[in-house]
Order: C-alpha cells, then structure tokens, then sequence
C-alpha cells in the first residue's frame, strides 16, 4: 500500500480549510450556528496541520472561547441590572454589560479579519495563544 498522506509542502500551502473556520466565524453573525461548525472545523484539523495553519487554527479556537466568556459576562452583568432595575442602580449595570457584548462583538470580527489577513498573507499568526489582537 502507498502511503497517502500530503507532503509537508502541500500541508503549508492549503489555505482552504483555515478560511473556511475565518469565514464561518464571520458567517456566525448572521445565524449563529456556523461558529460552532468553524469551532469544530477548527479543533478536528488544529493536530494535523503544519506549523502556519496549526497556528491560525489555535487562534480560531482561542478567539471563540474567549468571546463567548466575554459575551457571557456582559450577559450575567445585563441579568444583574434587570434585577436591580427596582433600585435604579441597574441600568448602568445594565449598560456595562451591554457594552462588554458590544465590544466583544467588534474584538470578534477583528481578530478574525486579523487573522485571515496573516493566512492570506501565508504567514503564521504570530502570538496565537494571546487575547489581545
């Protein structure tokens, strides 16, 4: 039997499946589901990928989880001041965790456009595991 696996220059050079979790991610806004799909495209080739793309995939995966942290505090905080609405000091709790899901949402998409840039580019990203940009 012939052994099939790609060759490592091949591995390096597919830029298909790592576009594809970029532009699920951007896709996710407009229903949702396709975020968990790029998540699981992401986590199912992240092993078996070269250097550049094994990179690009850690940085899909850390930008997902992080976000949906945030977004779940900015959640907790919104639930927190509908509560607390009673007393009047809800809404600038409210408020906060409004703009925490508001700018959760913009980090999102730039890290994710940050990232198909460094791709498109054939570069790896270069601090993956950070939460900054």
């Amino acid at each position: 039997m012939t052994d099939i696996a790609p060759a490592p220059d091949r591995v390096e050079k597919d830029k298909v499946l790592p576009i594809v979790v970029y532009a699920l991610y951007l896709l996710g806004f407009t229903n949702g589901l396709t975020f968990l799909v790029g998540l699981i495209v992401a986590y199912l080739n992240r092993d078996t990928a070269g250097p550049i793309n094994a990179s690009h995939y850690i940085f899909a995966i850390r930008t997902f989880w992080l976000s949906i942290w945030w977004f779940l505090i900015g959640l907790a905080l919104i639930f927190v001041g509908l509560a607390l609405l009673v007393l009047l000091i809800g809404i600038p709790i409210m408020i906060v965790g409004g703009t925490i899901m508001g700018a959760i949402s913009v980090w999102f998409v730039v890290r994710t456009i940050m990232g198909l840039v460094y791709l498109l580019k054939g570069e790896a990203y270069p601090r993956p595991r950070t939460w900054l940009i």
